[in-house]
């Protein structure tokens, strides 16, 4: 299990937020007393007043670290995306924002709330903690809320025995590296108001299967339907596992283009994008 970079950011604050509280109550005077005695032994005062590195360091990075601590548990994290399962809304390559206080502000590391501000809504992209294993982050969308009955049978969704409508299907093609991977087709899917882009491939689909949402839980499907691992095969997202509702692509690496430069891959198209 790799370690959480929030419990690693937790430490640093703890760290030098210790060295710089020391040092401005205990060490800086100390320092003055040595300075002030050295005044008539030979050493230099500079010398003996001198502010140690690691205090330095701990004083410049304190606040800074600090900062991006407190930004990242309690207002935006950063993700990238991994895989291909929420093609075409989002595409490997994405790096997205993602809004920490949308399902309430939580304590961070520990992940307890402390505040509750809202609540999941059908349609919403949500990051949450893999219930099989927490060291993961997933990002699927939210498709029923507790106390839904959802069914999924020949690629459609019924919720509650209403089914989502979708629009006409046009062809859509998954690269990588330049090379077609597989043909499918697209289609947009309404999902009680909130319309997105669905990817549906032709054959088998997992299919058939009839989910009742308990209550503190939630139902998450992948955009690309047919190549996503999500609650149809692994169950509910608790609401405890939440960690936030993704909303903007700040940046965009295209990993179809092969053997180009780095900055000959930046998608500028994908910068700047609501996710949706």
């Amino acid at each position: 299990m790799t370690m959480d970079f929030s419990l690693v950011l937790f430490l640093l604050v703890c760290a030098t937020g210790t060295i710089w509280a020391l040092d401005r109550w205990v060490w800086s005077a100390a320092r003055a007393r040595g300075a002030k005695a050295a005044a008539g032994g030979g050493k230099t005062v500079p010398d003996a007043a001198k502010e140690p590195l690691l205090v330095e360091y701990a004083r410049a990075f304190f606040p800074v670290i600090l900062i991006v601590f407190a930004l990242r548990s309690f207002v935006v994290e950063p993700f990238r995306i991994p895989s291909g399962s929420m093609l075409p809304s989002l595409v490997i390559g994405d790096f997205i924002l993602v809004n920490k206080f949308s399902y309430g502000l939580r304590l961070p590391v520990v992940n307890s709330k402390i505040l509750g501000i809202g609540e999941p809504q059908r349609g919403d992209v949500a990051v949450f903690r893999y219930p099989r294993d927490e060291s993961v982050n997933y990002i699927k969308r939210v498709i029923g809320l507790p106390g839904d009955r959802v069914v999924y049978q020949g690629k459609k969704i019924y919720i509650n025995g209403k089914m989502m409508p979708q629009g006409s299907a046009t062809a859509y093609t998954v690269r990588q590296d330049g090379k077609v991977q597989y043909e499918t087709a697209r289609v947009i899917e309404n999902l009680d108001g909130v319309e997105h882009a669905a990817l549906l491939s032709p054959g088998a689909d997992q299919s058939g299967n009839e989910y009742t949402v308990p209550p503190g839980h939630y139902f998450v499907m992948g955009d690309n339907r047919d190549h996503s691992n999500d609650s149809r095969f692994w169950g509910f997202v608790p609401e405890e596992n939440l960690v936030g509702r993704a909303f903007f692509v700040w940046f965009s690496w295209d990993h179809t283009r092969d053997g180009l430069w780095f900055w000959q891959r930046i998608d500028l198209a994908r910068i700047g994008n609501a996710v949706r």
